[in-house]
């Protein structure tokens, strides 16, 4: 299980826009549900593909706490 945090809405492009602060791809989808199924997929090849050439896989951060 992947356990990055993601972020999902573009004020800017009006548009659910998948993005993980630790990895260097974004997906994108109609609806929040594609965005979020197409940024899996994204993950786990990128995340594959840096296996494969032996590239730093950056540690999950998740939610950062703010007092």
């Amino acid at each position: 299980m992947l356990r990055y945090e993601i972020n999902y809405w573009s004020e800017e492009d009006q548009a659910f826009i998948a993005e993980v602060p630790e990895l260097p791809d974004a997906a994108d989808g109609v609806t929040y549900q594609e965005a979020l199924q197409n940024v899996e997929i994204v993950m786990q090849e990128w995340i594959q593909t840096a296996k494969e050439i032996g590239r730093l896989i950056p540690e999950p951060k998740g939610r950062l706490m703010l007092a």
